[in-house]
Parts: structure tokens; sequence; C-alpha cells
């Protein structure tokens, strides 16, 4: 069985072809089980192999970068950080009729945030604090800038375009209130610093509530810190999202600014995947939700 097409230049991905390919690259693992994860992400298929392996194969030659990323400063980051990556363990060639790099990377435990709904969220909250805090700070010398590296400002009219496409299905009028709330915050005047702009519940794993791995780096690079508040809409209930507020220490002006970014990552989440992936449209819909509640009871 092939992987669920997410997008129209999708390179098709079956258990025959990942099978192969280990097969012929990677001897060693060729017996090992092999089984497609569920749900899978919108920019790589994954597969577990045997119990300590994960294969990630991009779905469009768009995502290509990402395997580049990932194997040359993933393995720099991972010691500075207080929660695990991923760790790459090969590096495929393209093969077998598949045409672009892939990836094999130690199998992280772990089960993702469904819904906001966590154990411990405020635990979670401080968790997520320390892993921006540290990464933050991690020297940026030679870092590549972000795919969500620029201001904000520079998402407004694909933000716009968004709401057009979603009148019906959104609030057009609270929503475009909201966003142009975010576009008056004071734009970033500090360095950039690394972030891993990406913070939805597929790409973070808890276990006991707390914290266990942070996985999907294809956005990592450098931009204003910001973007990684999106984890406040994204991850957490209400109630916890001073606590990471707190740990980060968000001033008014990031707050605002990341509750923009979470809002514009939604909208376009929510018409993209509307049709082909019910699971991120639902979050994108929630989080939608959040960040207008948040308006309404003053933008805390």
């Amino acid at each position: 069985m092939s992987a669920p097409r997410l997008h129209a230049d999708e390179i098709t991905v079956d258990h025959a072809l990942v099978r192969a390919l280990v097969a012929a690259q990677f001897p060693q693992w060729a017996g090992l089980p092999l089984a497609r994860v569920e749900p899978g992400g919108t920019t790589n298929a994954m597969y577990r192999l045997g119990d300590g392996l994960a294969v990630r194969l991009p779905r469009t030659a768009g995502a290509v970068g990402d395997v580049e990323r990932e194997h040359r400063w993933l393995p720099l980051l991972a010691p500075h950080l207080p929660a695990a990556v991923p760790v790459p363990l090969g590096r495929g060639a393209p093969g077998e009729g598949y045409p672009l790099p892939w990836s094999v990377y130690r199998w992280l435990d772990g089960e993702t945030v469904a819904g906001g709904r966590v154990a411990e969220p405020a635990l979670l909250a401080a968790d997520l604090a320390a892993f921006l805090a540290a990464l933050h700070r991690i020297d940026p010398d030679g870092a590549p800038v972000s795919y969500r590296g620029g201001a904000l400002a520079a998402r407004d009219a694909g933000t716009r375009a968004a709401i057009g496409r979603l009148r019906g299905t959104v609030d057009t009028a609270a929503v475009t209130a909201a966003w142009e709330e975010a576009l008056r915050a004071p734009a970033w005047t500090g360095p950039p610093v690394w972030i891993h702009a990406d913070l939805q519940p597929g790409n973070v794993l808890v276990a006991h509530g707390r914290l266990g791995a942070v996985i999907d780096f294809g956005c990592l690079g450098l931009g204003d810190p910001a973007v990684d508040l999106i984890a406040a809409w994204y991850l957490l209930p209400a109630g916890a999202r001073d606590v990471l507020r707190a740990g980060t220490r968000a001033d008014a002006a990031s707050w605002a600014r990341g509750r923009g970014w979470a809002l514009s990552i939604a909208l376009d989440e929510l018409w993209y995947y509307a049709e082909t992936d019910p699971g991120m449209a639902g979050t994108a819909r929630r989080v939608v939700g959040q960040v207008l509640a948040d308006r309404a009871h003053g933008g805390r």
C-alpha cells in the first residue's frame, strides 16, 4: 500500500519501493520488518524499519533540501538540546525508480499531541520552553535562513489569499482583524536565531505528558524566535500558554507575532489539506479557533 497522496506533484512511495531501496543500499537492514507509519508526514513518507529505525522519503522534489539540512545540522545541534531529535544513520541515494535522496534515522519513541490534549500541559509547556531556550542560544554561525525566517509581514499576501479561499469556512471578518492586529506588532530587531519553525502535533513526541522528542526539522534555520511560539496554539490548551510564554520570556510583541504566525500557517493548512488530510485540516481549524478565542479574551 502506498502513502496517501497529499500533493499534485507527489512521488508514489509504497512498501515494495522502500523494501527495494533498503535492500539495495543498506543490505545490513534488509531483513528487518517494515511498516508504514500512520499518520504520515505531509512532506515525507515514513516507514518503521525493525524496532530501532525510521525510513523517511520526501514526497516531492521540493522537500529535497530537508535531507541535506537535517544530515548536516542535526548532529551538531543534538548535543545542545534537552530533548531527543532525529539522528541520521544513513543517507540514501536515488534508485529503484525513486528519484530523490532519502534518509534512515534512529527511531524515537513517543506519542504525538492530539487536539491540544496532553496529560500534563503545564509540564509540557515548561519542557517546550526549555527546548526553545536551548535551541535559540546555539551559535548560529554558518546556519541557513529558515523557510519561515522572514518577517511576518512577508506572509501578508499569501495569508489574505488563504482567507479568501476560506470564505464560508471561517469567520473571514474576525480572522482578517486578528491577522491585521498581528501585523501591527513591532518587528523583531534582534539577531536571527536557530528556529524549528514547525512545532505542530505531528512533530512533537510526548511520554507521560512530558516532552520526549522533537522531530521533522525541514524548516530548520535562522529567523525570528517568535515563529516557534506557534507551539502555544498548536500544542497547548489555553491554560498552559502562560507557562510557555514565561519560560521563553516572550514580550508582548513577540507573543503577538507568534500568534500571527500560528494563524497564518493554520489558514494555509486549512484550505490546502481540506480534501486530502482531514487530520491536518482539523488541527488547523482548531488553531484558528484558539487564536480567535485568545483575541476575544484580550489576546493574552
